[in-house]
């Protein structure tokens, strides 16, 4: 210590001197690092987040001006709600999580009220960003995490000192997330599901309108990528998470041709059955909105406390409804990757739930040949032009491969797979033995019943292996 007195390190040395006394000098009890971190990371979620929001909203604002001339009053209408509510509810998020109504920012509000707070918003982390590292400061909070490699936990636990300019970067980020998500399924799939359903009913394609289908879709595949790795971090919280390139491609192609399919499915299905199909999305609605509050009122739970401190039963239960809300707007397109729990603070359940994943999956995948189906026995006239037994057989084969392409990321591109209890590979073989003993003869159980086929019982030295990690880590 005195020779760390005497000989203090630079300001651009402090990240590397501190990381190796704390590696050489673990802390009292012989388990924890300390590391402190003078990085500070570019906001690029926050960027793409709002380029994708300033590019959505003005493809749709000419398109709008381009039905109001040609008098389609019924395309123009439902083109500026589906441009203007998901705008309207990024501001208030992005103000409830600042919280602006407490501060006096009476610039920041005016933007929000011009439907311009993304842009204010990112230009004031972009100003974080630029500020931040060029001196040395106090940390507000300590992050402890476990490192992984390979899937597994590795070593002890270590802890990162984290500076105001990272905690404000961080803030940002969250509520960016959070009004991608929004974005994603409040705005750009009912748009892209409506300009689809256009496009075919007026049978041609305006540049405007396609250059539209284009952003959203970048926009739907990005909130359910979004959606896919909040639910890791939240399941994993004690872990450092690091998603790797050929997991981000695999869940690119996993979720866009699971988003494409479905709104393609959709959209036939309502060109000729228009009334049926606002049944079938009733139905999902109504569903995924009340499984979660069945489930808790189920378990006679009582609502989460905390949420924020100022909320009354009644305001929890309003937040409740609208995230619930939110949560059945992600499921009628696309898996929400996570399964609510109203009755957790953090409203997410924390184990995977497999059975679910499965469940949902298949019965998606039947819902969506049935509407395939029906579109092919009832399509009209119009599509005599178009090969449509080739259109249903790659409707099938696209949503089969983006199951497949699930199955292959939780498999091998998932970054805490070592961690699970039990993998894809292991369902299938367990799958395997049970039909292959189902197929033997009668004579080879003569010594009595057999109890069934145990999905963990192979996976003791591999549930072994991490939990001793973990109690390493503890």
């Amino acid at each position: 210590m005195e020779h760390m007195e005497n000989n203090k390190p630079k300001e651009h040395d402090i990240t590397e001197v501190v990381a190796q006394q704390s590696a050489a000098n673990p802390s009292e009890n012989g388990v924890l690092m300390v590391i402190n971190h003078g990085k500070v990371h570019p906001p690029f979620s926050v960027l793409w987040a709002t380029v994708l929001y300033c590019a959505e909203f003005i493809c749709a604002s000419v398109l709008s001006s381009t039905y109001h001339k040609s008098d389609d009053v019924v395309w123009m209408g439902l083109t500026i709600t589906f441009m203007l509510v998901p705008s309207v509810l990024t501001q208030l998020t992005l103000t409830f999580v600042h919280r602006d109504l407490g501060r006096d920012r009476p610039f920041v509000l005016f933007m929000h009220l011009l439907q311009m707070g993304p842009i204010i918003r990112c230009i004031e982390a972009l100003v974080v960003y630029c500020q931040g590292g060029k001196k040395e400061e106090p940390y507000v909070t300590i992050s402890r995490k476990v490192k992984l490699k390979h899937g597994r936990g590795l070593g002890p636990a270590f802890e990162c000192e984290i500076g105001h300019s990272e905690r404000k970067l961080a803030v940002h980020r969250n509520a960016f997330k959070r009004t991608a998500v929004i974005q994603a399924f409040l705005g750009s799939s009912p748009q892209l599901t409506l300009q689809l359903y256009a496009t075919i009913q007026e049978k041609y394609v305006l540049p405007t309108r396609l250059t539209l289908m284009i952003i959203s879709m970048i926009s739907i595949v990005y909130g359910a990528l979004v959606c896919s790795v909040l639910a890791i971090q939240i399941k994993y919280d004690d872990y450092k998470v690091r998603m790797k390139p050929t997991a981000y491609l695999c869940m690119i192609l996993w979720r866009g041709l699971e988003i494409a399919t479905r709104i393609t499915t959709l959209v036939l299905f309502s060109t000729t059955l228009t009334v049926w199909v606002v049944l079938v999305g009733l139905t999902n609605l109504f569903i995924f909105f009340f499984q979660p509050w069945v489930e808790f009122w189920t378990r006679k739970a009582s609502l989460p406390e905390n949420i924020e401190k100022n909320f009354s039963k009644l305001g929890t239960t309003v937040v409740l409804c609208m995230v619930t809300f939110l949560y059945a707007c992600i499921n009628i397109f696309c898996w929400s990757a996570v399964q609510l729990d109203l009755a957790d603070h953090d409203l997410v359940e924390k184990q995977p739930r497999w059975r679910s994943l499965a469940i949902y999956y298949t019965l998606r995948f039947m819902e969506n040949v049935t509407l395939i189906v029906l579109w092919y026995h009832f399509k009209s006239d119009f599509y005599e032009y178009v090969c449509t037994p080739l259109l249903v057989v790659q409707l099938i084969v696209c949503y089969s491969l983006a199951v497949l392409f699930m199955l292959i990321f939780h498999q091998f591109c998932h970054p805490c797979r070592r961690l699970f209890h039990y993998n894809v590979e292991d369902c299938l073989r367990c799958a395997c033995c049970w039909k292959k003993k189902q197929s033997q003869p009668p004579e080879n159980h003569a010594h009595g019943p057999h109890a069934p086929p145990d999905l963990t019982n192979h996976l003791i030295d591999r549930e072994t292996d991490v939990v001793d990690d973990i109690m390493e880590a503890a």
